[in-house]
């Protein structure tokens, strides 16, 4: 009877390490939530900044493809394309401040 113990708790223990192991490898191996770089509200560029973000705009994504609307989205769905779009634009981080800035600055 002993010996049949030892041998469940073995298994259990291989098991507990198997979870265990498993658990860790899904939590590091799931996509990692992303907070939005930049931010919905007011502008934070100066005016000048915001001409140079127009700029970027029109050069850097026109080059890939037909520039969209800056009034066709809101801010926020905004957040989501220009993080999605900005590493591939090779913008640094104040570029993609001031290219949001510029497009949220656009009046409807």
């Amino acid at each position: 009877m002993l010996h049949l113990l030892s041998i469940k708790e073995r298994n259990m223990k291989k098991i507990i390490a198997i979870a265990t192991f498993t658990g860790i490898l899904l939590a590091s191996c799931t996509p990692k939530t992303s907070t939005a770089t930049a931010p919905v509200g007011a502008a934070q560029s100066t005016a000048e900044q915001i001409a140079q973000g127009k700029t970027i705009f029109e050069n850097s994504c026109g080059r890939c493809h037909k520039l969209p609307d800056p009034t066709s989205h809101t801010s926020v769905k905004w957040v989501g394309i220009m993080n999605a779009m900005a590493p591939k634009a090779k913008l640094t981080d104040e570029q993609h401040q001031w290219v949001y800035d510029y497009i949220v600055s656009v009046k409807k």
